[in-house]
């Protein structure tokens, strides 16, 4: 028998991974109750495992039609699915607790900090409320705005439906959870930018990263008493990069099209195709274009954007914008001569910019693999299991059509995929990682060749 001291105790890590993967296990299996379902739909295990992974991760890869399974009831369920995927558990958990009147622990602090990836365990409640109330106020406004659009853009005639829809399609986007009730993402709003334009600033209020809202909330308050406030440079580097990336992608896009899809396109068709679809491969997942109708070329350049991902303590998933700017910042350091990467007058720390490189890189390895392992599987075309592989990665939810095609080893695969997107590759590691040993021995140190 192993005394207490003996027996190893899960770490916070494992604890907030194994939550998630038993939240997505009971999700699954009430998807399944037909008290969710429409008279005569069924749906089986394998099928309602994907789905509520994939409402969890907030990813949006399908493969039945939502409205053609789910009732009301189960469509209600599926967005608090969405909240709790899109905000994290412990945000809720925090909120729940908080309502209970119970008081919240170190403990409860670690397992806060280790779900949105925080270094210090200082104002953790306070930043959990803070991103509960941002987010229910930014999906209220998005309903209210959605929901009269539909009604006085005549899609619907009565103020129920269009306020229902109004709320699936807020918290669809603000999470990027990317899922639609319409059975083909957008294409039923392609001519209707005042929709496409609400459902972009939904999507980067939801990809931009809870840090950057709370931080904005507060520069707008120091604003109104007049006192001077100074942006962290998280909250610098995370908008830099993520406007770029979307700058870049509605670019490229563009050039990579205009003699393809876009080729018969006005000049505003060809600005919204291109910047929407820009804006969504951060992690949104909508789509007012089928994507299986875009060029190899696209779909790769597309498949790198969601690859990169949103920003850190978000509800994105990939590599995250700032692990991206810092092997970017870190190569051009090098290339000039540089030891340091300094940015906006400070100086990265060491320990960050490894993170950085080994994010990227086991990532590399995870993409290859399950690109490999569904080429193997799946009779498809190579670009296509790219393309769904990095969206199930970057909890994207774009998609080529070909989820529904695969087999349930291949569901199996994307939902790893979009587990692991979600989670990150950090908590990744330190869920695999063993305890830290003591090492009282240092071999001698020699150089070896690298790159060339």
């Amino acid at each position: 028998m192993l005394s207490s001291n003996q027996k190893r105790r899960l770490t916070s890590v494992q604890i907030i991974v194994f939550a998630y993967v038993g939240l997505i296990l009971i999700s699954a299996f009430l998807l399944s109750l037909p008290f969710f379902h429409l008279p005569g739909a069924s749906l089986s295990f394998i099928d309602s495992l994907f789905t509520a992974a994939s409402a969890i991760s907030v990813t949006g890869l399908t493969v039945i039609t939502i409205h053609e399974v789910f009732n009301q009831w189960g469509i209600l369920f599926l967005t608090l699915l969405f909240q709790v995927g899109g905000v994290g558990i412990m945000t809720l958990g925090t909120f729940i607790w908080i309502l209970m009147g119970q008081k919240i622990g170190l403990e409860q602090r670690i397992w806060i900090a280790t779900d949105h990836n925080r270094s210090t365990l200082s104002g953790l409640v306070d930043l959990m409320r803070n991103i509960l109330v941002i987010a229910l106020m930014i999906e209220l406004v998005g309903t209210i705005l959605l929901g009269s659009h539909f009604i006085y853009a005549g899609y619907y005639d009565d103020w129920y439906t269009a306020f229902y829809h109004g709320y699936f399609a807020s918290v669809s986007a603000f999470t990027n959870a990317g899922f639609d009730l319409h059975g083909n993402s957008m294409l039923d709003f392609t001519h209707d930018y005042v929709f496409q334009t609400i459902v972009m600033i939904l999507i980067i209020c939801g990809a931009i990263g809870f840090p950057v809202l709370v931080e904005l909330r507060t520069y707008f308050s120091y604003r109104r008493a007049k006192v001077r406030f100074t942006f962290s440079l998280f909250t610098k580097i995370t908008t830099l990069t993520f406007f770029s990336l979307i700058a870049i992608g509605a670019l490229l896009i563009f050039v990579f099209e205009r003699n393809h899809f876009l080729v018969d396109k006005s000049w505003h068709e060809m600005l919204f195709y291109s910047l929407f679809h820009s804006v969504s491969s951060r992690s949104g997942g909508l789509a007012t274009m089928d994507i299986s109708l875009l060029s190899t070329t696209t779909l790769i350049m597309l498949s790198g954007m969601m690859f990169i991902g949103a920003s850190p303590s978000s509800v994105g998933g990939g590599i995250r914008t700032t692990t991206f700017f810092v092997l970017i910042a870190s190569v051009f350091a090098n290339m000039r001569g540089y030891k340091d990467v300094k940015v906006f007058g400070r100086e990265l720390v060491d320990e960050d910019i490894q993170r950085s490189f080994i994010v990227f890189f086991i990532a590399i390895i995870l993409v290859f693999t399950a690109v490999m392992l569904l080429v193997w599987l799946e009779d498809l075309p190579f670009q296509y299991v790219l393309f769904e592989v990095c969206s199930a990665f970057g909890t994207t939810g774009l998609s080529t059509g070909i989820t529904a095609q695969m087999g349930i080893g291949g569901k199996l695969i994307l939902i790893i995929t979009m587990m692991i997107g979600r989670i990150g590759i950090i908590n990744l590691l330190l869920f695999l990682k063993r305890n830290d040993r003591i090492v009282r021995y240092h071999y001698p140190k020699e150089r070896i060749i690298i790159g060339q």
